[in-house]
């Protein structure tokens, strides 16, 4: 009995990662990358806090950076007319995350802790 439910939940989570990997805008060689490395554990990197301003702000413009790339990768998936409102508003957004990326940090810096995300928001 334990190894029919085992399976039905491996093959149920199989299943929303699946969806999930169709879900993201991420391009495929990438993601593959990712899955490399992340295979090999977590980087040292990873654990290593961000100690300076001045670290912080370049971590927080290459996270800026990211998400505009995502936005346009989404935007190449919208219908035609769709597609230029919405390489406009990827970028005004990025131009607006750029304009305010100290108040950003500063935003995050307030946060501390661990974060539970896998609840709805609030």
């Amino acid at each position: 009995m334990k190894k029919i439910i085992s399976g039905i939940l491996l093959a149920a989570s199989l299943g929303i990662a699946a969806g999930a990997a169709c879900a993201q805008s991420t391009p495929q060689g990438v993601a593959q990358h990712q899955q490399r490395e992340i295979a090999r554990g977590e980087p040292a990197r990873w654990l290593k806090d961000d100690g300076t301003m001045q670290a912080q702000l370049a971590t927080k413009r290459k996270e800026i950076g990211a998400a505009l790339n995502e936005a346009l990768n989404d935007c190449r998936k919208a219908a035609a007319g769709e597609r230029a409102g919405c390489v406009r508003q990827a970028r005004e957004t990025y131009r607006q995350d750029m304009a305010n990326v100290k108040e950003l940090v500063a935003q995050s810096n307030t946060m501390g802790g661990v974060h539970e995300t896998a609840g709805p928001s609030e």
